[in-house]
């Protein structure tokens, strides 16, 4: 549990260390004495432009449903043969 009377934790943008500020106005690293405000400004890293996958076609899948509705029509239709004698 990290202790609250320490402050606020740091990484060093030189050499990497994990450090606390001792609720201190400036932070400096203690390994290698780089003040951290003078970080340099991280930009936030541009958006990725991704294409968009194209849609697939809905045209087969009604083809499909299509022919499922044929084929349906045509049992109906043999059904109904079968039973008139």
């Amino acid at each position: 549990m990290p202790a609250k009377d320490l402050g606020t934790k740091h990484n060093c943008f030189k050499c990497g260390a994990k450090f606390y500020d001792l609720k201190k106005p400036q932070a400096i690293c203690p390994k290698c004495g780089a003040n951290q405000r003078d970080a340099p400004v991280q930009k936030a890293p541009p958006p990725e432009k991704r294409a968009k996958a194209p849609l697939p076609d809905p045209e087969p899948q009604l083809e499909e449903a299509e022919e499922g509705e044929e084929a349906l029509e045509s049992l109906e239709e043999e059904a109904s043969e079968d039973e008139e004698p």
